[in-house]
């Protein structure tokens, strides 16, 4: 399984959006300012809702549901929990990946092996990952700086376009677009697109940032 199409199992979302008008520097601040939220990261918790769109249908399904983040030691594991209808659960530990389906009980283990890092750049795309980092592994385009609700309060958020410099990425996304507190190294919204005219929107409300977590819930039993 390619390095892409296992990140794109655990990850969602995208957009097509005309550009703001942006000072030069300001990308370079951005990622900055990225850099040191990322060493202040420990964990983050999140409701989500995600919108898919069907292009050749013209359909779009919406998943809802809770989704987690922690650091330590420079260990990343995370774990999301969809809501029925489409009920499952996901999970990023050890350099794992686990997808369980309570509904037939199926159990998928991937490991991401020596693809761990391209792995958790996609996991971490505004949650913790350093913008160091992230110019590594994608062309950024500062879109400008947008307000929007975290579900307690409005806060400026630095909108970046991202464009994948590994060519196995780009045939699954042609761009991703982020919406980044960047004070808090979240994101409050990603959006991904495909070259066939799909798309994927995840929203972020009712954020727990740097509080302890209770994985019990994201826990999937067999």
């Amino acid at each position: 399984m390619t390095t892409c199409r296992l990140a794109a199992l655990v990850l969602f979302a995208l957009p097509l959006t005309l550009p703001a008008q942006v000072k030069p520097g300001e990308l370079d601040q951005a990622i900055r300012q990225m850099d040191a939220a990322s060493a202040r990261f420990k964990s983050a918790e999140a409701d989500f809702r995600r919108d898919f769109y069907e292009l050749v249908v013209k359909e779009t399904t919406t998943q809802q549901g809770s989704i987690y983040f922690k650091k330590n030691n420079n260990k990343l594991e995370m774990g999301a929990k969809v809501l029925p209808p489409a009920a499952k659960f996901v999970s990023y530990k050890d350099g794992k990946v686990a997808l369980f389906d309570p509904g037939t009980k199926e159990l998928k283990i991937l490991a991401s092996g020596k693809n761990k890092a391209q792995v958790e750049s996609f996991l971490t795309l505004g949650f913790g990952g350093s913008g160091s980092e992230l110019a590594k592994a994608w062309t950024i385009t500062d879109l400008g700086v947008e307000p929007l609700s975290d579900g307690s309060a409005t806060v400026p958020t630095t909108k970046l376009d991202l464009v994948s410099k590994d060519p196995d990425v780009r045939n699954m996304f042609s761009h991703i677009v982020i919406w980044v507190d960047t004070n808090r190294d979240i994101s409050l919204k990603q959006q991904f697109f495909t070259p066939s005219g799909d798309y994927q929107t995840a929203t972020y409300t009712n954020i727990r940032y740097n509080q302890s977590v209770n994985t019990k819930p994201y826990e999937y039993k067999k």
